[in-house]
């Protein structure tokens, strides 16, 4: 038996003491801190704040804390990072900037040094980076994935995540006499990185995009979203993945390929899961295999939303993009897996759980772009842990996150009319289109009162198939083309009951939304606009509270954390090239006034 002398139950009594007195004062200092550590907050993604010190009451009276210009202009489509008092930040080109998050100070400033070789797919703007490990990891347009110390910006590790350009469509597979033969390209298939990486014991995970992107033609009128896109016939693009690297060194631990190496095809589904017909010729589709036995080499599945993660069993969630060619199905018959789809991984080694395709044979771009979010979810009397994504189709879906079936599929939170019908020569206008419904703006989900906020865009879109025959010796060129019509559009900000998918309250905006909502405790909701507003709502009745003005479009997704007991909140303002909003380098932060 071990007997102690008084000595040593003094030094153990002033030892646990000490230790009281380190967590108390541990617990002050995280109720006067609270930072905002990863891109959707935390693995859930949920974008909701516990924060209240800001609320229905008092957000009146928020005025602006300190603004920081960064002098890269550029859609501007980052999610601040605010850690342990300092803010991270990607720009656009994937320049990265540390600021100090109560005054905005410069702290340091990485310059990205693109690959003089590489074409961008899809424009200079990145979605955020990940600090984790003492580091700041961010995948660029260039295709590489990149560590820098999060002390002082110094390059760590720089990894191409894929090493070689791949063959991309051009004006030149169109004929001379064609209008779009001579307008301005702004982007097409490519490779790049746009989401803000997530990292998870130990491995930083991010996925490529732009294997399925089309040909953009811009459009001739500059405030109007997007130009011509075009899916052209022909064997350009690739699968895309997602893939763990190492934090340490960069090793690639594992990939997950979007277009699987057989059965890519599928079971060619002619209905959604609750009916809705896709107008699909199975017949034909069945008797072209044979011609295009090796489509799926160049299958497309941009991965473009970061990932969210079950923390219990370890499962991975993230969204796919369309197949490629883009809206051109020629050579590619059957539902073309795993495109346009809702993904489930095992975390640790990247192995297949589910998927849930929602549009098999997608012919529209109705890729998920919106990430995935998890929660706790009140069905038929019982607590299910869910999965939900906000479509470009317009509706809301709701999963088992262990299995994949559909809960719930909330009614459409925007305007729906020919959806699911195919182009044709006189053009057929959809809505909504490759624009969608959400785009990639993020949701909040306030899991407590059971609502979920989208925002969306209503953007009629016409599609249009182009065909050429066969002269002079140059075979027949076929294509399909997606364009803005000079229809109203316009944005709506949707709060959604979970439990009955019904839209409980609507705001109608002047623009399409793009960028992203943020909702806290306080009953507040955040997001901004093209037109340089930045709103505060009552997320219980939707009611406008408070408004701020900025010089360029807000398209970036609004975040709130804590410095010695105020709450701040950040958001960048640089616009959007796609849908015309006026580009800028801003990121605004906004506080309670004394």
């Amino acid at each position: 038996m071990n007997i102690l002398c008084p000595r040593a139950i003094c030094i153990l009594l002033l030892c646990l003491l000490q230790a009281c007195a380190a967590n108390q004062n541990k617990t002050a200092q995280q109720a006067n801190n609270q930072d905002w550590p990863s891109f959707g907050r935390d693995f859930t993604s949920q974008r909701f704040s516990p924060n209240t010190q800001i609320n229905q009451q008092n957000v009146q009276n928020l005025v602006q804390a300190w603004q920081y210009k960064s002098g890269v202009v550029g859609s501007f489509q980052t999610t601040p990072i605010v850690q342990n008092g300092i803010m991270y930040l990607s720009l656009p080109y994937n320049h990265v900037a540390a600021l100090d998050a109560k005054t905005g100070k410069e702290l340091w400033r990485y310059k990205h040094d693109r690959r003089k070789d590489w074409q961008m797919c899809c424009g200079p703007a990145n979605r955020g980076v990940a600090v984790a490990d003492g580091k700041v990891f961010i995948g660029t347009v260039d295709a590489r994935l990149i560590a820098l110390n999060a002390q002082t910006g110094a390059k760590e590790w720089d990894i191409d995540v894929v090493e070689v350009a791949i063959a991309r469509e051009g004006q030149e597979a169109l004929n001379k006499d064609d209008p779009n033969s001579g307008r301005k390209v702004t982007g097409g298939t490519g490779i790049g990185i746009a989401m803000a990486p997530v990292v998870y014991k130990g491995k930083v995970i991010v996925g490529i995009t732009g294997v399925g992107y089309g040909l953009h033609i811009d459009n001739p009128t500059a405030d109007a979203p997007l130009g011509a896109v075009i899916g052209v016939t022909g064997r350009y693009g690739r699968p895309g993945f997602l893939a763990a690297y190492d934090v340490n060194n960069g090793k690639r631990v594992w990939q997950f390929d979007t277009i699987p190496d057989t059965g890519w095809e599928g079971s060619f589904a002619q209905t959604t899961d609750d009916g809705v017909t896709f107008n699909r010729d199975i017949a034909q589709e069945k008797a072209d295999l044979v011609k295009y036995p090796d489509s799926a080499r160049f299958g497309g599945g941009s991965a473009w939303s970061t990932p969210a993660i079950d923390i219990a069993s370890d499962t991975l969630y993230f969204g796919t993009g369309n197949p490629s060619p883009q809206m051109n199905d020629i050579s590619r018959p059957g539902d073309n897996l795993y495109t346009v789809s809702l993904v489930a991984l095992d975390a640790n080694t990247g192995k297949l759980k589910w998927h849930y395709q929602q549009v098999p044979h997608d012919l529209w771009g109705y890729d998920l772009a919106s990430p995935p979010v998890l929660f706790n979810y009140q069905f038929n009397g019982k607590t299910v842990a869910a999965v939900g994504q906000a479509s470009k189709t317009g509706w809301f879906y709701v999963h088992d996150r262990a299995t994949g079936k559909l809960l719930k599929k909330s009614e459409a939170f925007v305007p729906q009319h020919n959806l699911f019908k195919k182009a044709t020569a006189e053009g057929i206008v959809v809505y909504p289109g490759i624009l969608g419904g959400s785009n990639w703006s993020p949701v909040s989900v306030d899991e407590m009162n059971q609502r979920v906020f989208v925002a969306g865009i209503h953007a009629p879109i016409k599609y249009t198939l182009h065909e050429t025959p066969a002269k002079d010796g140059k075979p027949a060129i076929r294509y399909a083309a997606s364009e803005p019509t000079k229809d109203a559009r316009w944005g709506l900000l949707s709060a959604i009951d979970l439990k009955s998918g019904k839209v409980i309250w609507q705001n109608k905006t002047a623009q399409p939304l793009v960028g992203g909502v943020l909702a806290t405790a306080g009953g507040v909701m955040f997001t901004g606009e093209g037109d340089g507003h930045f709103n505060a709502y009552n997320s219980q009745t939707g009611e406008l509270l408070w408004q701020a003005q900025s010089d360029f479009g807000v398209n970036a997704p609004p975040v709130t954390y804590m410095i010695d007991g105020i709450q701040y909140i950040a958001v960048a303002s640089g616009g959007n090239s796609i849908f015309g909003y006026k580009q800028g380098d801003a990121v605004l932060v906004y506080k309670l006034a004394l």
